[in-house]
């Protein structure tokens, strides 16, 4: 599916959130949206979501405006957001109930998914008794299981240690290059976007305008990043942030804060 951003402008009263906003986030891409902390990264989201309508422009999903939510489009948060009296397998199944899918055949994709994401033999776990990583596990399963067209991704990884984010980095890129949906991904960590995105749009603060985008989509991606080292150190002067302890220029000194 394709995400179509048209001179986008939002919003909330006399606020203005999003300075027109162009962009075609391509079927199958990964793109990833940094900026500083209340930029308008997540309005983005929800904008693609059809959770909120713009002010100006138009946000189209394969030439068609986007009106509404849309099984097509799956939202992900940072918190898992799954339901606590409802066991792991419960949780995932009820996104296919939600369309109708026959109970049955619904846990049994549910099953699948959590073996897909390393969580077979947990499927009657509550969310209180898996850990922080497992959760986002299961919330990961849940996102995919529905087989989506794309992923609209609001920090998923956020609240998670680095090690546990960093191996949830791993799942994300294998299920993204097994099932190919577009996905838009909305980070404040630099490596995490160098490593998932196939292009890296930073923004700059708010009003969110695009400062420059960053095509990685040919460059091989490990862990070990310091072969991008030049398009981190320009990413990070970009949002102001020094890496070598002079003063880095950018648009304001507010509200800079990255969480690296």
């Amino acid at each position: 599916m394709n995400l179509t951003f048209d001179h986008v402008h939002k919003h909330f009263g006399d606020l203005p959130v999003v300075d027109g906003f162009t962009s075609e986030i391509k079927t199958g891409e990964l793109v990833a949206l940094v900026g500083p902390s209340g930029c308008g990264k997540s309005t983005l989201l929800h904008l693609a979501a059809g959770l909120e309508k713009p002010t100006e422009g138009s946000v189209q999903a394969d030439g068609r405006a986007i009106t509404g939510p849309h099984p097509s489009r799956t939202l992900v948060f940072q918190e898992h957001a799954l339901y606590p009296w409802l066991t792991l397998e419960d949780n995932v199944a009820l996104a296919l109930e939600f369309q109708n899918t026959p109970k049955k055949r619904a846990r049994e994709a549910a099953r699948d998914w959590l073996a897909r994401v390393s969580l077979a033999g947990f499927e009657h776990y509550y969310p209180h008794q898996v850990s922080g990583g497992m959760r986002q596990r299961a919330a990961l399963a849940r996102a995919f299981v529905a087989q989506p067209q794309t992923m609209l991704m609001d920090e998923p990884f956020g609240a998670l240690d680095a090690l546990t984010r960093l191996s949830l980095q791993d799942v994300l890129r294998q299920l993204i290059a097994q099932e190919k949906p577009t996905v838009l991904l909305v980070t404040h960590d630099v490596d995490e976007a160098l490593f998932l995105a196939d292009r890296i749009v930073v923004f700059s603060p708010r009003p969110a305008r695009v400062l420059r985008e960053f095509n990685l989509a040919h460059r091989a991606k490990t862990h070990d990043l310091s072969g991008l080292a030049a398009e981190k150190r320009e990413i990070l002067r970009l949002l102001g942030i020094a890496v070598d302890g002079s003063h880095a220029d950018a648009d304001s000194d507010s509200d800079l804060a990255l969480a690296a």
